[in-house]
């Protein structure tokens, strides 16, 4: 195990160190669900075929994946086991979600541009969204509240959750309990490439299921799925696997920045990488990272998912570091360089989230700061963002011109009109002026 995972440190001293920065970030990371298409005849015949049979479909998907029979009606939780769910779960963990819902709450409400006012346009917001959640062997409570109140921020009146039924046949107690102190009562025990298709086709057998646009993680096949069924509905995006980039200095913790690592590992698949200019940190990070992975239960599959999306990169100076972070463009970025933190953060231009300082983990961010944790990987930060409230709203463009504020500008529109052959449209304009 050692041996093997003493191949992730590289120093620019190595003849090879920018070989293998190339395959960090092409090979490793930069396959994403836009370019895998390993299983996208299989993702297409799906969306196909329940966009078609609707329910019919979704109901064999469901049994042939998931091993779960249920019939259309069967598919939409009950507004009883929402609520029995809430009724069971810890008060402590309760009061933490409360917590956590108004945190993001209150961040979204600050950036939300919705409310501004102008003549020239006018602001409104989606009025369905659905919501990926997965069902992984826990709960993830999270994906609920950092998807679902952004939208209830920004005014979506509806909202319809879709998890696997990998929990007894239904969906994890936790997420129907979250689902229900949102006050969000349509939910469905489907999942996968069948329920995003199921999202964007509807069927009205198993209650008002189409939505406007879709949001949250997945695996593969749903965010091709996702991908398949933009422009019937809207997306957030199509993410690939979950990374943290870690810049740290010789004043950083290396234990601490090791179990960050580890933090991100354990999605298995994850990334964590760390871009240093100490070679004295990356040693001990790296000595940090087995004698961590030996406490850990599922050590075999760390250290693989480590040796596969890992690196430890040691730069010869932090001016290299930044430029390799910007053309990383990582989901996950934390900064761990003692005071002078702040200022890298200011240098870097392509991010899904910064975490500056060293107490400051992913986890922060996760479960409880206010951003979303829906954040682009891949690379894609370069273009994609965070998802906040700001992507639940739509503008409508206002124009109103009277008679004398068309006629100062009539010549100049009929001029435009012409050159491009549109005689049509200058006559709308001519015909407004004659006389």
């Amino acid at each position: 195990m050692k041996d093997e995972l003493d191949k992730i440190l590289i120093s620019y001293k190595e003849p090879d160190f920018d070989e293998e920065l190339e395959k960090l970030f092409v090979s490793k990371l930069h396959a994403t669900c836009f370019r895998d298409d390993t299983n996208r005849d299989k993702v297409k015949d799906i969306v196909e075929d329940v966009s078609k049979r609707r329910d019919e479909a979704v109901a064999e998907y469901t049994e042939k994946f998931d091993a779960v029979k249920l019939t259309p009606k069967e598919f939409r939780v009950s507004k009883k086991e929402l609520e029995q769910a809430h009724q069971d779960v810890d008060t402590r963990l309760v009061s933490s979600i409360r917590e956590s819902i108004e945190n993001v709450r209150r961040y979204q409400k600050e950036i939300f541009i919705g409310n501004k006012t102008h003549p020239g346009i006018r602001y409104t917001p989606i009025e369905r969204i659905g919501i990926c959640v997965p069902g992984a062997s826990a709960p993830l409570p999270s994906t609920v509240i950092m998807t679902a109140v952004p939208a209830q921020v920004a005014g979506v009146k509806e909202i319809a959750v879709v998890s696997p039924p990998r929990f007894n046949g239904s969906i994890h107690p936790t997420i129907l309990a979250v689902c229900h102190e949102l006050r969000i009562n349509e939910v469905y025990r489907i999942g996968g490439a069948q329920a995003v298709a199921a999202l964007a086709f509807g069927d009205n057998r198993s209650g008002r299921i189409k939505v406007d646009k879709i949001v949250g993680p997945g695996n593969t096949w749903v965010q091709m799925a996702k991908r398949e069924v933009f422009g019937v509905v809207d997306i957030d995006s199509i993410a690939g696997t979950s990374e943290v980039l870690i810049i740290a200095d010789d004043r950083a913790n290396p234990t601490w920045v090791a179990a960050d690592m580890l933090s991100q590992v354990e999605h298995a698949p994850g990334s964590a990488i760390l871009f240093t200019d100490s070679q004295q940190l990356a040693e001990k990070a790296l000595t940090a990272l087995k004698a961590q992975l030996n406490r850990l239960d599922r050590a075999e599959q760390t250290t693989k998912c480590l040796r596969n999306l890992g690196g430890i990169f040691v730069f010869e100076s932090m001016q290299d570091i930044i430029q390799s972070a910007n053309d990383f463009a990582s989901e996950h970025l934390e900064i761990q360089c003692g005071d002078e933190s702040t200022e890298i953060a200011h240098n870097i231009e392509n991010a899904g989230a910064i975490f500056i300082g060293d107490y400051s983990p992913v986890a922060v961010g996760d479960y409880w700061a206010g951003p979303s944790h829906t954040l682009p990987t891949g690379q894609t930060a370069k273009f994609f963002s965070a998802l906040t409230s700001n992507d639940f709203i739509k503008s409508i463009s206002i124009i109103e011109y009277d008679k004398a504020k068309l006629a100062a500008s009539a010549d100049d529109i009929i001029r435009l009109a012409e050159v491009e052959g549109l005689d049509a449209h200058a006559k709308s304009i001519k015909i407004r002026l004659q006389g």
